[in-house]
């Protein structure tokens, strides 16, 4: 199932920023949860449920939060095929501050288990984890770091747009050409930043945050120590999840546009991937950031339907098999 979108919708950057600002989706299929962390902070949840005995658990990318259309989308998607749905919140991104100095980063992924654990809780016979760009880094580094010891119900995954090794990314988004969306992300960071020095005032200093101009900036400054890592190369290094892939050993559907305007050569594993058979890399020609647009009545979207179908085939090979 290629993804080939209309010729006037094929623009790598049209693909990338019109979903995000003119896809409009309602939000009223989803419940509120708040659940406490065992670090004493708190996780907010949105769930759709509708009586299944089958769960995708959907986790954002870097500075997103649960209410953005490309998981309003793959929500409605799950539940239009009988699938209940969770979308969590990284720490500050559910629209009100965590309480701990830390909030989050792209390769922690304590609060993703944590966000497992809890589904487990609610019986659910199959579970799939569905990742966006820095959502999809945090599923890959859980499916291969904990391979030993997931959940049975983990049927698999699908992963989208992922910056698999955070190193390259991050010095693609410094060029001149991604100035746009560099801005974007440190125009969101500050605020952050901001509500976290009103209540770390001692912790974070603010002075001269205009002259941060990329991620080795931001990240050599804030993210790294403030999460224990010596630099931002540290940082990068150990939180990338190509270094997992081939650990593992559950069904995993990698897509990534090999036009993304983040993504570098690095990005795509094809030779790890090689080696793994429970992971399968489609590139599609277009696509761009988590875009891969598609106009229908039904306002679904190529990986919509894509990541729907797949984890339904792996449901149907379960049901069989158990």
């Amino acid at each position: 199932m290629n993804y080939q979108p209309g010729w006037w919708i094929r623009n790598r950057h049209f693909q990338s920023i019109y979903p995000a600002f003119f896809r409009k989706l309602k939000d009223d299929l989803f419940i509120r949860e708040r659940i406490n962390t065992p670090d004493n902070d708190f996780l907010d949840l949105d769930w759709v449920k509708n009586n299944n005995k089958r769960l995708v658990i959907l986790t954002h990318g870097l500075e997103g939060h649960s209410r953005r259309p490309y998981i309003l989308g793959m929500a409605k998607a799950a539940h239009d095929t009988n699938w209940d749905a969770l979308a969590w919140n990284f720490r500050a991104c559910s629209g009100e501050p965590n309480k701990h100095l830390p909030s989050y980063h792209s390769g922690a992924t304590n609060d993703l288990e944590c966000v497992i654990e809890h589904a487990l809780a609610h019986d659910y016979d199959e579970i799939a984890l569905i990742g966006f760009s820095i959502g999809g880094n945090k599923t890959l580094i859980h499916l291969g770091k904990n391979k030993e010891k997931l959940a049975k119900q983990i049927i698999g995954a699908v992963v989208f747009s992922v910056p698999c090794d955070l190193i390259s990314t991050s010095e693609n988004l410094a060029r001149p050409a991604n100035k746009l969306y560099m801005k974007n992300f440190l125009t969101s960071l500050e605020q952050k930043l901001k509500q976290k020095k009103a209540q770390y005032p001692e912790e974070i200093d603010l002075t001269d945050f205009s002259k941060i101009k990329d991620f080795h900036a931001f990240d050599g400054k804030y993210t790294a120590p403030m999460n224990g890592f010596s630099s931002a190369e540290e940082y990068w290094r150990k939180s990338s999840s190509k270094q997992y892939i081939k650990s593992i050993s559950r069904p995993t559907l990698m897509v990534s546009a090999v036009d993304d305007p983040f993504l570098t050569p690095e990005c795509f594993p094809h030779e790890i991937v090689a080696q793994n058979s429970h992971v399968i890399l489609e590139t599609p020609k277009h696509g761009g950031h988590v875009g891969f647009i598609q106009f229908n009545k039904q306002k679904k979207y190529w990986s919509e339907q894509r990541a729907m179908d797949y984890l339904n085939s792996l449901s149907k090979l379960n049901s069989h098999l158990s």
